[in-house]
């Protein structure tokens, strides 16, 4: 699976010129669009283990995988290098979004902020999962400029920067997971592009985002999406890989006479079990013969139903 099958890395593949710019399109898109910051002002950096979830759904993700094993050329050394480029002012242009939210929040009603936060969310659930359906959908900045709109509110705003250390550390970890996922495909991809189907992972990825909007509306779903994302990764994997693709070729095709044993309903005799004494092998060249099932009575006996 290539960027050019992915939805989301498709839509971004006529932006990016090169393998660098295409990478820093799709990892830092969710901070382009505001994703990354609605999340964050939405509570949903709030421990460690919601900063890991974030990281490996809005940072890594299908669209990063598509893009660093079906796009990005070199050795793997030249492929971290690339990440690494890409990934550096990804985690601090992160950590300086989160350093600035608790001043965004003081001007925003969240709970209504945080239901559109979960819709902006489940849209990029729908697109990762299909590309028919994206068509239908608003961006994701338009979806998140109408909640600000809506949830505006100018009274107690306040001015602050690290207001919150602990927020900005999670928006750290949340950054540099994503890019570390980034990384070890880069790292590992020689072996990944033969042993894992990307197409089952992006299904995997958008069952995982469309359960986070659920959590992000206080529903007690927890880590549930990044207990779907590691199941997706499994069943992602496939062992057999290239020597599966392998056997399959090599796997004799069938004869037209077996293919008819098949199709016919006989059961197929040998050469010689079909030749009587002294009959002439030409009479019965090189097709098989067949004859009935042993189930299959060809007798008319008196009385019996034709389907008898």
């Amino acid at each position: 699976m290539s960027a050019s099958t992915h939805p989301i890395a498709r839509r971004l593949s006529s932006l990016g010129e090169s393998d660098r710019s295409l990478l820093a399109l799709v990892m830092g898109l969710p901070l382009i669009d505001g994703i990354f910051p609605a999340l964050v002002l939405a509570g949903a950096l709030e421990n460690p283990l919601d900063a890991i979830q974030i990281g490996l759904l809005i940072f890594g993700g299908s669209a990063t995988v598509a893009v660093v094993l079906g796009e990005m050329d070199g050795t793997p050394r030249e492929q971290a290098r690339t990440v690494l480029v890409v990934g550096v002012p990804l985690i601090l242009v992160a950590a300086l979004q989160a350093a600035i939210a608790p001043s965004i929040a003081s001007v925003l009603d969240l709970v209504t902020f945080e239901r559109f936060a979960a819709l902006v969310i489940a849209a990029i659930a729908a697109k990762t999962a299909s590309a028919r359906i994206g068509e239908y959908l608003p961006g994701p900045g338009v979806i998140i400029a109408l909640g600000l709109l809506a949830s505006l509110d100018p009274e107690g705003a306040t001015f602050e920067i690290l207001a919150d250390p602990m927020l900005v550390a999670n928006a750290l970890l949340a950054a540099g997971i994503g890019v570390g996922f980034a990384l070890s495909l880069a790292v590992f991809g020689p072996v990944l592009r033969r042993y894992v189907d990307v197409d089952r992972f992006r299904f995997g990825c958008a069952l995982a985002l469309g359960i986070l909007p659920l959590s992000l509306l206080g529903m007690a779903f927890g880590q549930a999406p990044l207990a779907v994302l590691v199941v997706a990764g499994l069943f992602a994997l496939d062992p057999d890989g290239e020597e599966g693709d392998e056997a399959t070729a090599k796997q004799p095709t069938q004869s037209a006479a077996d293919r008819a044993h098949r199709t016919d309903g006989g059961v197929r005799r040998s050469h010689d079990d079909a030749a009587e004494p002294g009959e002439e092998d030409s009479t019965v060249g090189e097709s098989a013969i067949y004859d009935p099932y042993p189930s299959d009575d060809g007798t008319d006996t008196a009385g019996r139903a034709p389907w008898m």
